[in-house]
């Protein structure tokens, strides 16, 4: 009997779950609902025997700790080309004719948050997987199952046994403002935008925390290999029908003046909207005039999103803030009044440095003009001086550092001012650890910038090499920690031994000296005792190091404290040697390239390890001296527009894989359903 009811019940849950979040229209209170849904929590307590990883009661979430396993998309993952111009826009639609005829688009809403790809079988959700690199992604199932616009069961009839849909998980203004607020008061660092913010709460370790997030998710793409339907508009509305979140401003456009109104009406609507938004995606409906159009190796070629152009808004200064980053560099923030902008409420906005601040003579009063078009920080780009206070005086700039008191100085060439009290001035320390932690670097996972903070303020770090010291139940007593996660912890300190030498020198946080410049560095002296005794002039005959950078290096080996942590990096066994590597080929020696753009098959490390491992060089920017560019989606202008300036060659992925293998590169055909 009780089997019967815990069924009913889901099935109540279920319906009015629909109702509430997806329809927007419910049928019973708040009320009736949570004593449904206790009644149903306390018989599946009493009967763990009938457990379904698909009843309502996950949506609750857990907070035991999940690690992400990577998962391989069935139907890669692509991306789409972007414009910010109606012109190119329009040069799209007319290729789109002149190879298929008249056309029928479909206009939708580009919804700015993180994307999601959900696999159902047998009506069922069986997975939810993270873009990830386009090929494969995070398993964030249980933090997905949470989230109450994704159905656990399908509705309705006709779905195939098992398919992919893809959309966009997003944070609603509304729940960003709340968390916000949260974390301002609890003195926590805010999140920059609510596209971070749904980011980060997809990979929170606890559901329980992702259930408490308020997270949304759209849907707008079936993938699979014999989808019942003619076009998408079709899929929309029948995956409507079994219970997915499909965005109802979606539209049917013929000509280009209704995809130009579709475009005009919604950059001034979208300021209505509860997610954000931040532009609009037009695509081919009909899915054989699809395949005959086919994909490049990035992306499809039916489908082109148009980027709606940054937002402004006008708001007061009311003071400026000085902040201290890693490596001393102060940075001016400005407090403004708060402001609508781009959706959400800005109160903050970088200034950059004092040149900037000059250039624009911003004073504390000033109106000011901020704007926001995909930046984390917003910055403020003018002043209406029509409104500048009569008694306005010009800004003076800060002369000491306001953590710890210490004159700035001002390197030559630079244009920010800087704390030189590096062992000293507790954000530097703090930040100093947070760079040795990253992944990039020794990967210690489980420390997050709170974390640091807390052990620092706790006297349990002190420098980065107090790492080495911690023992779990030191850890385990503090706030939002517990024996699981310090025992996390200390495990990964101490895999962190084995870490190469060359991340070992990048988590150090030289000046200047980046991920790339630390393995031309571990490259060319094979150990940090080589580095150390080296002069200027000898530092610069590694690949990428100038004058500046050699200038860095040895003030930072200069310093007895750093070399005091150096020395207790040394009794903790961390790695100060690289490790002999026999090369795989010399296919590459002597060619020097650079990588740009993400990749479908290959992460960018990846693509560095193969040029290294088969004799070539990675250079960071774009000169005279490099030989190829490899090029994948979203590959910066600038460095595009210098590459055809030089005459620089500019290959793909699949073509560097053939300067390797010395084969001819394949001509991709997706399959219908590999979509983005």
């Amino acid at each position: 009997m009780d089997r019967v009811r815990i069924e009913e019940l889901r099935r109540q849950l279920e319906y009015h779950n629909r109702r509430y979040y997806v329809d927007n229209a419910p049928e019973i209170p708040d009320y009736e609902f949570d004593a449904l849904m206790r009644e149903l929590q306390e018989l599946e307590r009493r009967h763990p025997e009938h457990a379904d990883p698909n009843s309502p009661t996950q949506r609750v979430g857990s907070d035991l700790t999940a690690e992400f396993e990577t998962v391989r998309h069935r139907y890669p993952m692509l991306s789409l080309g972007n414009t910010y111009s109606l012109e190119e826009l329009h040069e799209f639609l007319e290729r789109i004719e002149r190879e298929a005829g008249e056309t029928e688009y479909v206009c939708e809403l580009k919804f700015d948050g993180t994307a999601i790809s959900l696999t159902y079988e047998n009506g069922e959700l069986l997975r939810a997987v993270t873009r990830g690199d386009g090929v494969a992604g995070d398993d964030v199932t249980a933090n997905v199952r949470t989230i109450r616009t994704v159905p656990l069961r399908l509705q309705g009839t006709g779905w195939p046994s098992y398919f992919e849909i893809r959309g966009e998980v997003l944070m609603p203004y509304a729940s960003f403002d709340k968390i916000n607020a949260e974390r301002e008061a609890a003195g926590e660092t805010l999140f920059a935008n609510p596209r971070n913010a749904a980011a980060g709460t997809l990979k929170q370790q606890s559901s329980a925390v992702v259930a408490r997030r308020g997270l949304d998710c759209t849907l707008y793409q079936l993938s699979g290999d014999d989808l019942p339907f003619a076009t998408h508009w079709a899929s929309l509305q029948k995956a409507r029908e079994w219970g997915f979140k499909i965005s109802e401003h979606a539209r049917i456009c013929r000509t280009t003046a209704e995809v130009d109104a579709f475009i005009a009406h919604w950059d001034e609507a979208r300021r209505e909207l509860p997610v954000p938004t931040d532009g609009v995606v037009i695509k081919v409906n009909d899915f054989a005039e699809r395949r005959r159009i086919g994909f490049t190796s990035k992306a499809p070629k039916w489908a082109v999103a148009y980027k709606f152009k940054a937002e402004q808004a006008l708001t007061r200064l009311l003071s400026v803030d000085f902040q201290v980053g890693r490596t001393g560099a102060i940075t001016p923030v400005a407090n403004l009044d708060p402001v609508q902008l781009a959706g959400t409420t800005v109160r903050r906005a970088t200034l950059h440095n004092a040149e900037q601040m000059a250039l624009l003579d911003i004073r504390p009063g000033d109106m000011v003009y901020v704007e926001k078009g995909g930046e984390i920080i917003p910055k403020i780009t003018g002043v209406e001086l029509a409104e500048r206070p009569a008694d306005s005086r010009p800004f003076e700039y800060i002369t000491t550092c306001p953590e710890c008191g210490t004159p700035l100085v001002r390197y030559e060439g630079e244009a920010k001012h800087y704390c030189p009290n590096q062992s000293g001035c507790r954000p530097q320390i703090i930040g100093r650890i947070i760079h040795f932690i990253r992944r990039k670097a020794m990967d210690i996972e489980g420390l997050g910038e709170e974390t640091v903070e807390l052990l620092y303020e706790n006297g349990l770090l002190h420098d980065l090499s107090d790492l080495y010291d911690l023992k779990a139940p030191q850890l385990a007593p503090l706030p939002r920690l517990g024996e699981k996660s310090a025992e996390n912890i200390v495990r990964s300190i101490a895999a962190s031994r084995e870490v190469p030498f060359h991340r070992v020198l990048f988590g150090l946080g030289i000046r200047f000296v980046g991920e790339t410049t630390a393995k031309y560095l571990a490259e060319h002296f094979r150990s940090l005792d080589a580095v150390m005794a080296a002069t200027r002039e000898e530092l610069e005959e590694a690949d990428e190091v100038g004058a500046k950078i050699a200038e860095a290096i040895a003030d930072y080996f200069d310093d007895a404290e750093n070399l005091r942590i150096i020395g207790r990096l040394r009794e903790a066994g961390v790695r100060l040697e690289a490790e002999e590597r026999q090369r795989a080929s010399e296919t590459l020696a002597g060619k020097a390239f650079v990588i740009s753009g993400k990749f479908r098959t290959h992460s960018r490390d990846e693509l560095k390890e193969l040029i290294e491992l088969h004799g070539g060089r990675n250079l960071a920017a774009v000169s005279a001296n490099v030989d190829y560019i490899v090029a994948g989606e979203n590959m910066g202008p600038a460095k595009l527009k210098k590459a055809e300036k030089l005459g620089v060659k500019i290959i793909s992925e699949e073509e560097f894989m053939a300067l390797i293998t010395g084969e001819t590169p394949p001509k991709e055909e997706p399959k219908q359903g590999k979509l983005f």
